[in-house]
């Protein structure tokens, strides 16, 4: 079966290389860390015990906060260690925890690569946030004896139609698992079709609402603020938006300008790709609208002084700043069929949260804000100009839903104490 394994991950190298380069010399991406990814890894303090974890990207990386507090404090003498696969999600690993803990790309999932990584890592146990299940790194953990745990676990609805087609292989997999920590019932009854046996499976809830943490407060929110001339105007801040999607955005921001008493307000862009920075600011142009980029005001002593320009946010790391000064916060890339982006966050900052009707990788979060009045959907861009004229002259509406949207993450927070109590019961056996 691993020869097998094997012959097909080269197979799907080989048609993927492509891309790989397209994207290399185009995007600037997958550019860095091959190294690690062919197992050419090094713990920093190789005599403790190791907990590995694996996170993909920017949003699993950002789901461990609180998980990794907590280890810290119950698990003082293991090391802890951080995969990730993506550009962004190694940036992101290493802004929050580089200066504590080794940060590596993912190794390939090649047998004989995957055997190296375990005889570099020697890990006591390893956490893959999400999903991120490979066989090889499941079939290796268990012949060594080495726990394999899905924390904050979740298959969304496409990614489960994929493994049905593929449930025969995939099943072989899933039942070598250790623990499934699944967020909801609803996820629960998908790995358990996948094969994971039930006696595995444990419903937590999800780490998000742990890692939303509820304030008013951002840190480096006011200096940006400085930076940029956000005073008293009330602010719309459309953050992790996907492609077509800002089109729409920029149509109902110029509808509402229109009106002269919808007039102090201004418009924040956050696209989710740096990719896409570009794109979008021609996008501003062709509009005929004023724009400033808050790259070039970041670390700088620049102030702006055009307090009716769009914001075009093409920076890293900083949208839960624009957040924090919002007064209406659209969650994007759900105007637009391609999963949405994580609301809990603008929510959990006791924002006003509208997002549109194709946020299906967050279906369980949608349903509990829905259903708490947290936050509304939109369907289309009829809908969006009537909620955000609603919401800018009607602003007792507006606070309701926020308010609302914070009760609803204090309610579901404590998936991460349920976590470490499961975790400490695999390292303890």
């Amino acid at each position: 079966m691993r020869v097998l394994i094997d012959f097909l991950y080269l197979l799907a190298g080989i048609g993927f290389c492509p891309k790989v380069i397209y994207r290399a010399v185009k995007q600037k991406r997958y550019r860095k860390g091959w190294g690690q990814r062919f197992g050419n890894i090094r713990r920093k303090f190789p005599q403790k015990q190791c907990i590995w974890i694996h996170a993909v990207s920017v949003g699993e990386v950002n789901a461990t906060k609180t998980l990794i507090k907590a280890l810290e404090q119950r698990f003082i003498d293991y090391e802890i260690v951080i995969s990730t696969t993506t550009d962004t999600g190694n940036a992101r690993a290493n802004a929050l925890y580089g200066d504590r803990f080794y940060v590596f790309y993912f190794p390939l999932d090649f047998s004989w690569i995957m055997r190296k990584a375990f005889a570099r890592l020697k890990p006591s146990i390893c956490l893959l946030m999400e999903l991120e299940v490979w066989p090889n790194l499941v079939d290796i953990a268990k012949k060594l004896d080495i726990p394999v745990v899905v924390v904050n676990g979740r298959i969304s609805e496409k990614g489960f139609g994929r493994y049905k087609i593929i449930r025969p292989f995939v099943k072989r997999t899933f039942e070598k698992m250790s623990l499934i920590l699944s967020q909801t019932q609803e996820y629960a009854r998908r790995f358990r079709q996948l094969g994971t046996p039930p006696e595995k499976i444990v419903v937590t809830g999800t780490l998000k609402y742990d890692t939303a943490e509820v304030t008013d407060k951002v840190k480096g929110a006011y200096e940006l603020a400085v930076q940029l001339g956000i005073d008293n105007e009330r602010l719309w801040v459309a953050g992790g938006t996907g492609n077509d999607e800002e089109q729409i955005i920029l149509d109902v921001f110029k509808q509402l300008k229109e009106d002269e008493t919808l007039s102090d307000f201004r418009l924040v862009l956050v696209p989710r790709k740096p990719e896409r920075f570009e794109e979008v600011a021609r996008l501003i142009e062709q509009m005929g609208l004023s724009y400033v980029r808050y790259s070039e005001y970041k670390n700088t002593d620049k102030r702006c002084t055009d307090k009716t320009a769009v914001i075009l946010g093409d920076t890293m790391g900083d949208l839960r700043k624009f957040y924090s000064l919002a007064t209406l916060i659209f969650v994007g890339r759900s105007l637009v069929p391609m999963g949405g982006s994580d609301m809990m966050e603008a929510a959990a900052l006791g924002k006003c949260t509208m997002f549109g009707p194709h946020a299906f990788n967050f279906r369980q979060t949608v349903e509990v804000l829905l259903d708490g009045k947290g936050a509304f959907l939109v369907q289309d861009e009829d809908e969006l100009l009537e909620k955000m004229r609603r919401c800018l002259t009607n602003s007792d509406f507006a606070h309701t839903i926020a308010e609302n949207g914070r009760e609803v993450i204090r309610r579901n927070q404590g998936a991460t104490e349920k976590t470490i109590n499961a975790v400490a019961d695999l390292l303890n056996k």
